[in-house]
């Protein structure tokens, strides 16, 4: 539970075991969903939305606030940081995804995968039935929280592979000339949202 800013040491803060959590936790979720959803009807691009924002910035964050997460931290701040510099830091998705993550980490290091991962799927099962039942317009969210700051997105099909009944499309999200992620699907509409989850992503670890 220790944030990198309250320690001399990076490395005794909880960054590393995030981002082993982070593997563990898309693995874990992937082999739930992998074999409960059709293969027909769930190809790749489907599946990877889905596990997107099952496990999103905001969906971590939804978890740990159950777990009772962001008391943890706050029992576990230095005295010498500010109430309101911590209030600050324990509202963040990225700050709450991290812990979560370092906290999957942990206990994969404890107990190994198959344990971790029921734990994980029970913690995180109104996040996985919310993205099955209620997909996310991952395009929406992100111009909306683009909006916020006057930035504008668009999208350009970088590469076009495969025969004409097989078609994948690599699509990339821009603002202004940045890139600032990359998607693929089988339709053009499919991979703009696989490149809005993963920029949606990107801003949820930024903070």
């Amino acid at each position: 539970m220790t944030h990198a800013s309250w320690t001399e040491r990076r490395v005794d803060s909880y960054e590393r075991l995030a981002l082993l959590g982070d593997s563990v936790l898309g693995l874990a979720v992937t082999t739930h969903l992998f074999p409960l959803l059709d293969a027909a009807s769930y190809g790749a691009g489907r599946l990877t939305k889905i596990r997107a924002q099952a496990v999103s910035g905001r969906s971590c964050r939804a978890v740990a606030e159950r777990l009772g997460l962001p008391e943890r931290l706050r029992a576990a701040a230095p005295p010498e940081v500010s109430r309101p510099a911590l209030e600050a830091l324990v509202s963040t998705d990225r700050v709450l995804a991290s812990v979560i993550e370092a906290v999957i980490g942990a206990c994969y290091l404890a107990y190994g995968f198959e344990p971790t991962a029921r734990a994980v799927r029970e913690a995180f099962g109104p996040e996985i039935e919310q993205a099955l039942e209620r997909p996310a317009d991952f395009k929406s969210a992100l111009q909306e929280r683009l909006a916020r700051r006057g930035a504008i997105i668009r999208y350009e099909v970088a590469a076009e592979t495969g025969p004409p009944h097989e078609r994948r499309f690599e699509v990339v999200a821009l603002v202004g000339e940045d890139v600032i992620a990359s998607g693929s699907g089988r339709s053009k509409k499919a991979a703009e949202q696989a490149a809005a989850a993963a920029a949606l992503e990107a801003e949820a670890r930024e903070g």
